[in-house]
C-alpha cells in the first residue's frame, strides 16, 4: 500500500536523530551508504523487517545484510574468525560484507537471515550512515532501497521515484560514491566470493594471502538471484555498436553512445556511474545495448550487475 507520507530528511544532526527515532518506532528509512542507498529497519523488530520485504516485494528466502557501526558490535552476532579479523581490520569501514556463522540466542529477527545459520554483516564507511548507526545504537537490516530485482538507487531521487508512499523517510545525503553494492565474502568455511562488488576481489585475496573460492549452489547471500538490477527495457551486453532501435551505454572511447560509463575506460568511474546511468537511459521500452567492460578489478562487479540486468525475467 502506498499510503504513507514519505519524509525527505536532511543529512544533519536533526535529520539523523529523526531517522533514528523512526527506526526505533518500527519504521523504514532509506539511508545513504558509500555503495547504494539502503532500506533500513531495526533488525531485531520482526514486523519492521517484514515491512522491508513488503515494501520491496522481496522474496523471503533472500537474506539481508545487517549494518553496524564497528567490528566490535558485529562480533556480538557471529562466531568471529582470524580471516574475519584480517578483513575487518583492512577493509572496515567500507564496501565489504562478511558472512559468518550466526551466534545462537541473538535478538535478530529470523527474517534477516532467511532462517540460514549464517549472518551477513557490514560496517559502512559513509559518514551519515555511521552517524545514524551510532545514534540508533542497534543492528540495522538494510538491503538496497528499491523494488526487488530493479536498478539499485544511488540518489535519494531514485529512492523517492520507486518507494514514496511505502516508507517513512529518506535520509538525503546526495549521490553515493562507490555506486555498486558491497562485495560479499563467505567465511562459514573456505573463504568464498559470494557477490562481487565495490571492493575488488584481488584486494581481498591479497589481504588473505589466498584465492577466494567461487560460489556455487543455493542462495546464501543477497544479490545472487539470476535476474536482478534490471531496468524496464531489455539489455544486450558486449555490444560492438548500437542497432537502430537501441540506446547505447558505452564504456571507453565508443562513438555514438547515448551515455558513457567512463569515456576514459576507468572502472572506478564506471562503477560509480553504473546504476545512475541505467536509471537515466531506461525509458522502459527502448532496448539498451552495453559496450564490453573488462572482467578485472571493479569490472567483475560491473559485469555481474549487467549480466543479471540482462538475464531472462520471470
Amino acid at each position: 500500500m502506498n499510503d504513507l507520507t514519505t519524509l525527505r530528511l536532511a543529512a544533519d544532526p536533526d535529520g539523523i536523530a529523526r531517522a533514528a527515532a523512526i527506526l526505533r518506532a518500527g519504521g523504514l528509512v532509506a539511508m545513504p551508504t558509500e555503495t547504494v542507498y539502503g532500506l533500513a529497519a531495526d533488525a531485531t523488530n520482526g514486523q519492521a523487517v517484514a515491512r522491508i520485504f513488503a515494501a520491496k516485494g522481496r522474496p523471503r528466502f533472500n537474506p539481508l545484510i545487517v549494518h553496524l557501526p564497528d567490528a566490535a558490535a558485529a562480533q556480538a552476532f557471529v562466531h568471529w574468525s582470524d580471516a574475519a579479523e584480517t578483513l575487518a581490520r583492512r577493509f572496515w569501514p567500507g564496501p565489504l560484507t562478511l558472512v559468518l556463522p550466526l551466534r545462537e540466542g541473538t535478538a535478530l529477527s529470523p527474517l534477516v537471515t532467511a532462517d540460514l545459520p549464517s549472518l551477513a554483516l557490514r560496517v559502512p564507511a559513509h559518514p551519515v550512515a555511521h552517524q545514524l548507526l551510532q545514534e540508533f545504537a542497534g543492528p540495522v537490516a538494510a538491503p538496497s532501497a528499491n523494488p526487488s530485482g530493479r536498478i539499485s538507487p544511488t540518489t535519494a531521487d531514485h529512492v523517492a521515484a520507486s518507494l514514496s508512499g511505502r516508507i517513512e523517510a529518506i535520509l538525503d545525503a546526495g549521490p553515493c560514491g562507490v555506486g555498486v553494492e558491497s562485495t560479499i565474502v563467505g567465511l562459514t568455511g573456505t573463504p568464498t566470493l559470494l557477490r562481487p562488488g565495490g571492493l575488488a576481489r584481488e584486494e581481498i585475496e591479497s589481504a588473505l594471502g589466498l584465492s577466494l573460492a567461487d560460489h556455487a549452489g543455493p542462495i546464501t547471500a543477497p544479490g545472487q538471484l539470476s535476474s536482478h538490477y534490471a531496468p524496464g527495457a531489455s539489455v544486450r551486453l558486449d555490444a560492438a555498436e548500437k542497432r537502430p532501435d537501441e540506446k547505447l551505454l558505452g564504456f571507453g572511447p565508443v562513438p555514438g553512445a547515448d551515455l558513457n560509463l567512463s569515456p576514459a575506460g576507468d572502472l572506478v568511474e564506471a562503477a560509480a556511474n553504473l546504476f545512475a546511468m541505467l536509471h537515466a537511459i531506461d525509458d522502459g521500452e527502448t532496448p539498451i545495448a552495453v559496450s564490453p567492460v573488462p572482467e578485472t578489478g571493479l569490472g567483475l562487479a560491473i559485469n555481474d550487475r549487467l549480466r543479471r540486468a540482462a538475464a531472462p525475467r520471470d
